[in-house]
C-alpha cells in the first residue's frame, strides 16, 4: 500500500512516496519514545541527553556479559535517528511504528522490519559523545568506560597493623594485539574527517559570533576510523589480568581507600580488616586482656602476654584490681603520620577459681576468719559476741575427730581468752 504525501517543507507540487508496511499491528512493536524513555512532546534537547545516557548504560563495552545489550544499543540508536530528525519525527507520530520505514525515509532500512539499519550504532554514539564532552572528541570516548576500577582486599589485624606486601590481581590496559593499537581493523584505513574538512578544528556559529574550536568528530586528530577494530571497538586498548604486589602500609584501618598507580591508570583498594581475637584497636592504641590468679592478684608477680610485635614480660604489682590497665608506651600501631607508635594497653582480669581443693577451701576460710573489712557476710563465716569471726562448721567436724582431752583443754583455752578480755584492763 502507498499513499502519496506532500510535506510542509518541500517546494511547491513536490511529491515523493512514503512507503509503510501493514503485516503487523502496531501494538506489537516497541514505540521509539519508550525506548529512550521521553514523553512524546519531548525537545530535541531532552531527546539527546536521554540517548547519551541510555546509549551509555547499555554500550557493549560496559555489559560485556549481557548477550542483549549490544541489540538494546542498536535499538537506541535506530530511535535517535528517527526523533532527532523533525521530518522522520512528523511522519513517525503520523504513521507509528507499524507504518514507518526507515529506508524510504532517510538512510537504510527500519531496524523494526526486520533488516538492519545503515546507521552505524557506534558512530553515532561517538558524535553524540563529543558533543557532550565539550569538543574533546573520540579521543577521550574510552575515558567514559575507564573508570577509576575499585578492588577490594582482605587483611588480618596484624597485616593492617604492621603493614605487609600482598598479591592482588587486577585488570590492566594494554595496547590491542589485533590491531596494534591503531584502533581500526587490521587491512583498513582512518579516514579522513569531513566535518573538520582534516584540520582538526572547526567553525561554530553563535548567534552573530563565530568560533573556531576542536573537532567534535575526530577530537582533533583531523581523521575518524570507519572500521573499529572487532576486539578493542577502536579504542587500541584492551584489558588483561596481572598480578600485582599492593604495599600495604601499616596502621590502614577497615574501610579506608588507597589510590595506588598500575601501568598509566591509577586503581582504588578499599581495605576489609577482619577482627582480632586477642587485640581491639583505638586509632594507634591497641587493647589486650589479662587474665592473673586470685594469688597473682593479691601478691604480686610476673606474666607473660602477646603483644602486637613480640610475647610481652609483665611486673604484677601486688594488689592489683581487676580492670585495672598496664600501659606499655610505644608498642601499638605506627600512627598514620608516620611519627611514632600508639601504646598498648593491657586490661587486667582476675580469675576466680570454680572448684577448690580441701586445702584451698581450708585455707581460704582461715584468711575470711581474719577478714574485717567486709561488708555483709561470706558463706559458712558467721561473726561472733568479740568481734572475731569462727568458722562454725569447721569446728564442728574438728571437734568430732579430735580425743576429748584436747577438746577439754580447748574449752578451758577459750574460756581463759573469754574472761581476760572482759575483766583485766585492755
Amino acid at each position: 500500500l502507498s499513499v502519496r504525501v506532500i510535506p510542509g517543507l518541500k517546494p511547491p507540487n513536490a511529491v515523493y512516496t512514503q512507503s509503510f508496511h501493514t503485516s503487523a499491528p502496531a501494538s506489537s512493536k516497541q514505540d521509539f519514545y519508550q525506548v529512550l524513555g521521553v514523553p512524546r512532546t519531548a525537545t530535541q534537547k531532552e531527546i539527546k541527553k536521554a540517548y547519551y545516557q541510555m546509549a551509555k548504560k547499555y554500550h557493549p563495552d560496559t555489559n560485556k556479559d549481557d548477550p542483549q545489550a549490544k541489540e538494546k544499543f542498536a535499538q537506541l540508536a535506530e530511535a535517535y535517528e528517527v526523533l532527532s530528525d523533525e521530518v522522520k519525527r512528523k511522519q513517525y507520530d503520523t504513521y507509528g511504528t507499524a507504518g514507518f520505514d526507515a529506508g524510504q525515509a532517510g538512510r537504510g532500512q527500519h531496524y523494526w522490519s526486520g533488516h538492519a539499519s545503515n546507521v552505524d550504532p557506534e558512530e553515532l554514539f561517538r558524535k553524540i559523545f563529543g558533543e557532550f564532552s565539550g569538543g574533546r572528541g573520540f579521543g577521550d570516548f574510552g575515558a567514559i568506560f575507564d573508570q577509576p576500577q575499585e578492588y577490594i582486599m582482605e587483611l588480618t589485624f596484624t597485616q593492617a597493623a604492621k603493614g605487609v606486601n600482598k598479591e592482588m590481581s587486577v585488570n590492566i590496559e594494554t595496547a590491542c594485539q589485533r590491531c596494534d593499537g591503531k584502533g581500526h581493523e587490521p587491512g583498513t584505513k582512518v579516514q579522513h574527517c569531513h566535518n573538520c574538512n582534516g584540520s582538526g578544528m572547526e567553525t561554530v556559529n553563535t548567534g552573530p559570533f563565530v568560533m573556531r574550536s576542536t573537532c567534535r568528530r575526530c577530537g582533533g586528530k583531523g581523521t575518524v576510523i570507519s572500521t573499529p577494530c572487532n576486539s578493542c571497538r577502536g579504542t587500541g586498548q584492551t584489558k588483561q589480568k596481572k598480578t600485582v604486589m599492593v604495599p600495604v602500609p601499616a596502621g590502614v584501618e577497615d574501610g579506608q581507600t588507597v589510590r595506588m598507580p598500575v601501568g598509566k591508570k591509577e586503581i582504588f583498594i578499599t581495605f576489609k580488616v577482619q577482627k582480632s581475637p586477642i587485640f581491639r584497636r583505638d586509632g594507634a592504641d591497641i587493647h589486650s586482656d589479662l587474665y592473673v590468679s586470685v594469688a597473682q592478684a593479691i601478691l604480686g608477680g610476673t606474666a607473660r602476654t602477646q603483644g602486637l610485635y613480640e610475647t610481652l614480660n609483665l611486673s604484677i604489682p601486688t594488689g592489683i584490681q581487676t580492670d585495672q590497665r598496664i600501659r606499655l608506651s610505644g608498642k601499638g600501631i605506627a600512627r598514620v603520620s608516620g611519627y611514632g607508635f600508639g601504646d598498648h594497653y593491657i586490661h587486667v582480669k582476675i580469675k576466680i577459681p570454680k572448684n577448690l581443693t580441701d586445702r584451698q577451701r581450708a585455707l581460704l576460710m582461715s584468711y575470711a576468719e581474719d577478714e574485717t573489712d567486709i561488708e555483709g557476710t561470706v558463706n559458712g563465716v558467721t561473726a561472733t559476741t568479740t568481734g572475731t569471726q569462727l568458722h562454725l562448721v569447721s569446728c564442728f567436724f574438728h571437734y568430732l575427730l579430735l580425743p576429748s582431752s584436747v577438746v577439754f583443754a580447748m574449752y578451758f583455752w577459750s574460756t581463759e581468752i573469754r574472761l581476760r578480755k572482759e575483766f583485766l584492763p585492755s
